[in-house]
């Protein structure tokens, strides 16, 4: 029988081959942890994380800035898409079908890891496990947490990269791409650029010209993304101000006041990853405990996991 580093017998509901797992899953402990009177971490700066954390700077970013995202990539998820038990369960009827129907060992690796890297982040930011979370999705493909409304997802990728936007505050977006692309503005203008865009990249030398192209680029992607519109909304009805980052109409005049932020990180050293934030004015709590996001009842459900029919015993007949 196989089994995990723990000593855990591996199911046989695992996609894949087994490879080594050099660490397992986080412990459960590490979920649950309430956050504490910590530093406050750098605002909108983001996390490295792993299959092993670190977990707590996101429920900080959480509490302190209303808002986490964390980086990280497909190969540092790979040995726990391989190996985690009860990979059937922790994924939910839904992912488990699409992960069954994926023919290509590499695309469905990924997937399942971008599952995990999605499930095990928002258990962090809830401090329960991530087993009792349902990922859902809305039209568009884009993933919410069923029951957790409040808590905002977006996920990119791109390369060996993936990225994972939270929010409690309002809507998110994230996206990321390899920072040394190539971006031809003079092709580009046309269909990315508002004429003040233009004109303010016309005057920058060459070799900057295409690497605040490739800004702007990330910038509309994840702002669209926050407003759930992709690619129907043209990008060439909004833009932003390559020295200020604001968000302006096509003329040039500020589209926003101070509900939307916008942030753009070099991760890893080879990518761009930017975030677009909007801050709905609500009155959230601080702690976003699920038990503080829900309902008793409908915490109890979620944080104590009951499997689903097919891993019950039938009942008994009578007699």
């Amino acid at each position: 029988m196989h089994r995990t580093a723990t000593g855990e017998p591996l199911p046989a509901d695992t996609t894949g081959e087994l490879l080594p797992a050099g660490t397992d899953r986080p412990a459960r402990d590490e979920f649950l942890r309430p956050a504490t009177d910590r530093p406050r971490p750098a605002r909108g700066e983001p996390i490295h994380v792993l299959p092993a954390g670190p977990w707590r700077p996101v429920r900080d970013h959480l509490r302190a800035h209303g808002h986490a995202v964390v980086h990280t990539t497909w190969g540092e998820w790979l040995p726990a898409a391989l190996t985690r038990p009860h990979l059937r369960r922790l994924l939910g009827r839904r992912d488990w079908a699409r992960c069954r129907r994926i023919t290509d060992p590499a695309v469905r690796y990924r997937f399942v890891a971008s599952r995990l890297l999605m499930k095990y982040t928002a258990a962090a930011a809830l401090a329960t496990a991530p087993e009792g979370l349902d990922v859902s999705y809305r039209l568009g493909g884009r993933p919410y947490l069923r029951g957790f409304d409040q808590l905002d997802l977006s996920l990119t990728h791109t390369g060996d990269l993936m990225a994972l936007g939270l929010s409690r505050d309002g809507r998110i977006g994230v996206d990321a791409e390899p920072a040394d692309r190539t971006m031809r503005p003079d092709l580009l203008q046309g269909q990315i650029c508002t004429p003040t865009e233009a004109a303010e990249l016309a005057r920058l030398p060459e070799d900057e010209q295409s690497e605040q192209t490739l800004r702007l680029w990330t910038l509309k992607e994840a702002y669209t993304k926050a407003l759930g519109q992709g690619m129907r909304l043209r990008f060439t009805e909004f833009g932003f101000g390559l020295h200020t980052g604001r968000l302006l109409a096509p003329d040039g005049t500020p589209a926003a006041r101070t509900e939307w932020t916008f942030s753009t990180h070099r991760i890893l050293d080879r990518y761009l990853l930017s975030t677009a934030r909007h801050d709905a004015g609500l009155d959230t709590a601080p702690d976003t405990s699920a038990h503080t996001m829900l309902d008793p009842g409908f915490a109890a459900v979620m944080t104590h996991f009951v499997p689903p029919p097919h891993d019950r015993p039938a009942p008994r007949r009578p007699g």
